[in-house]
C-alpha cells in the first residue's frame, strides 16, 4: 500500500534529517556501501497469534537487544557486520515462520524476544542478496495481525514510538518502522541513558498518535523515520517519532 508524504505543519516546517541519515529518501554516500538488512522473524501460529502491538512493541525490543548485545560491539563476533550495516542503508526485513520453520530459524545464530506472547527472533545483518536459506524461504506477506482488545494508553514515564495516523501498514512494515524508530532514539541518547534503557530491559510502548499530535511531534526535534520507499509506502514518508522521556527533555 502507498501513500503520499505527510504535510508539514502549517505553523513550522518538519525538522531536517542530518545529513548523513540512513533513512533520507534521496541517494546519499551510504548506497555507495555494501548494503546489509537485520532480518526479524515473527512467530506466528495460525491458531494462536499474537496481539499486533505486542509483536510492534517486541520488535522494538527485539533490535535494541541486538544492538547492544557484547557480541554487537566492541570486539564481538558481530560487530563488523553491524558496523558494515550501520555505515549503508539501514535495512530492516520482517518475515513471519510457524512450526517447524520457527524451529529451524531459531536454530541460526540470533536472539529471541518475547513479549506477553508475542515472539521475535533478530539476526546478525546479512548481505542484501544473501539470506540463509533457513530465512530466505520465510514469507513476508502473513504478518497482518489485530488487536483483540484496545491496547492500554502508552506510559510516557517510558518511551513511545509514536505511528503516523494516516499511513496504512501492514504490521510486518511497521514492525520495522519501530525497529527504526528505536534505533534513532538509542544512536541519540548517552551512554548513561542508553545503560539505564537497558538494565530496565527496554520498556517501551507503541502507539498510533491522533492527527493533531501527530503533526506536533514531527516538528518537535525527536527522531522521525523517514521511509525510503522500498515497500508499501511512498519515499519520504514520515511513520514513526521516537518519544524517549531523556530526549523529550533535551527539547
Amino acid at each position: 500500500m502507498s501513500s503520499n508524504d505527510i504535510p508539514a505543519s502549517p505553523s513550522a516546517e518538519p525538522a531536517p534529517e542530518p545529513v548523513d541519515s540512513p533513512f533520507r529518501p534521496e541517494r546519499t554516500d551510504r548506497d555507495e556501501a555494501p548494503q546489509y538488512v537485520l532480518p526479524l522473524v515473527v512467530h506466528i501460529e495460525k491458531a494462536a497469534p499474537p496481539a499486533r502491538t505486542d509483536a510492534l512493541r517486541t520488535a522494538a525490543r527485539a533490535v535494541l537487544v541486538m544492538l547492544s548485545d557484547e557480541r554487537s560491539v566492541g570486539e564481538g563476533e558481530w560487530a563488523r557486520v553491524m558496523r558494515d550495516w550501520q555505515d549503508a542503508r539501514i535495512r530492516k526485513v520482517v518475515r513471519r515462520a510457524r512450526g517447524a520453520e520457527w524451529r529451524k530459524a531459531s536454530a541460526l545464530p540470533g536472539i529471541t524476544v518475547t513479549g506477553e506472547e508475542a515472539e521475535v527472533r533478530v539476526f546478525p545483518p546479512v548481505p542484501l542478496d544473501g539470506w540463509p536459506k533457513e530465512l530466505a524461504k520465510l514469507q513476508v506477506s502473513g504478518t497482518d495481525l489485530d488487536d483483540p482488545e484496545p491496547p492500554a494508553a502508552p506510559d510516557p514515564a517510558h518511551p513511545v514510538l509514536w505511528l503516523n495516523p494516516e499511513l496504512g501498514m501492514s504490521a510486518g512494515k511497521e514492525m520495522a518502522q519501530v525497529g527504526h524508530g528505536a534505533q534513532l532514539a538509542w544512536w541519540e541518547l548517552t551512554e548513561t541513558e542508553r545503560k539505564a534503557w537497558r538494565e530496565a530491559g527496554f520498556p517501551l510502548s507503541v502507539a498510533t498518535a491522533e492527527p493533531g499530535r501527530w503533526a506536533e511531534l514531527t516538528v518537535s526535534g525527536l527522531p522521525v523515520v523517514r521511509d525510503a520507499g522500498f515497500t508499501e509506502i511512498a519515499p519520504g514518508s514520515c511513520t514513526v517519532v521516537a518519544d524517549h522521556p531523556a530526549l523529550r527533555r533535551r527539547r
